[in-house]
């Protein structure tokens, strides 16, 4: 009989595998960024609350003296060492180049926690600034968490 000499369709299993365009962010790495921007949040407002009178010409020294008696600066020293603990988490779960653009968030709720209980000022450039920041973690979230699978260890490149 007359040979087929039609181009045989592909399978729908022999198709070229298309990336997931969304990965899943695993809840561990998600409650770890959301952690990580309340903490800085929180961490710069104290800061700036303990040094909150002080003449923009002190000596460090006088400074440094101001932050030792007010209890604010010991707040947001016990807040960079929870920090530092959730951030080892973090990273022990998602690539570094993934989650620090997550934590540019927390330029936006330190501008408007700063408005709000520091009658600090709004602008629209730095409104327009944070359009900038949401579109980029936008398009970062969209990406894989983690280079390697799943399990695997994340090791640096060693070095010759």
């Amino acid at each position: 009989g007359p040979t087929n000499l039609a181009c045989p369709r592909p399978s729908r299993t022999s198709a070229i595998p298309m990336p997931n365009a969304r990965s899943s962010l695993p809840t561990p790495v998600m409650l770890g960024l959301a952690v990580a921007v309340v903490l800085d949040t929180a961490i710069q407002i104290a800061w700036k609350m303990a040094l909150a009178g002080m003449p923009a010409n002190s000596p460090f020294a006088a400074v440094a003296a101001a932050a030792l008696k007010n209890p604010l600066f010991y707040l947001a020293m016990a807040l960079l060492v929870a920090q530092l603990v959730n951030w080892t988490r973090v990273l022990a779960r998602a690539d570094l180049s993934f989650a620090q653009p997550f934590t540019a968030l927390s330029y936006i709720t330190v501008m408007a926690f700063s408005s709000r209980l520091l009658h600090e000022s709004l602008s629209a450039r730095k409104l327009g600034g944070v359009a900038l920041i949401l579109v980029g973690v936008y398009f970062i979230s969209r990406t894989p968490s983690r280079t390697a699978a799943s399990g695997e260890p994340q090791n640096p490149p060693s070095t010759p």
